[in-house]
């Protein structure tokens, strides 16, 4: 008897399918799928906001120091005339200096990063790791388990398929 449920897909397609679903209920707090597809996103949302939950404290600030180029009011970079050896000139942009303070995780919080990634999907224009880390693991902290919970809806219109609403707690 399987582990799992095999939701009628070959394993490389149904793996993708419940990355996609899972990054989508993090990124959205909610999503409309089947029963049995909601049963097992569910699963893995759980254990990847309880690594989170687990370790979202374990880091320690360190300061950095960091080299930008200067930027002046328009927002462009701003320039200087250099003569080079050979005597020619050429412009060359300014560079200031800062430290600036940030979080460097420790092993296990870095090891719970890698092991969330294999969950989830990258995200353009969104940082995921962030979202979990620093938003949801709060929010939840004081939990243990159950994350997530699952409405059962009417059946799904054209096949007749138990539909569900898959959201975060």
């Amino acid at each position: 008897m399987a582990g799992t449920r095999k939701l009628g897909k070959p394993t490389d397609q149904r793996l993708a399918m419940l990355k996609t679903q899972a990054t989508d209920l993090i990124l959205n707090g909610k999503i409309i799928t089947t029963e049995a597809r909601a049963k097992e996103v569910k699963s893995i949302v759980d254990s990847v906001i309880a690594l989170a939950v687990k370790e979202h404290k374990n880091f320690e600030e360190v300061e950095v120091k960091v080299v930008k180029a200067k930027v002046d009011s328009n927002g462009r970079k701003v320039t200087e005339k250099v003569k080079s050896k050979n005597g020619k000139e050429y412009l060359k942009v300014v560079k200031e200096e800062k430290m600036e303070k940030r979080q460097k995780d420790m092993p296990s919080r870095l090891n719970a990063r890698r092991k969330i990634m294999k969950k989830i999907n990258k995200v353009d224009g969104v940082d995921l790791m962030n979202k979990l880390f620093n938003e949801l693991a709060p929010k939840y902290e004081g939990r243990v388990g159950g994350y997530t919970k699952i409405l059962k809806m009417e059946p799904r219109r054209g096949d007749n398929a138990d539909s569900a609403i898959l959201m975060l707690v």
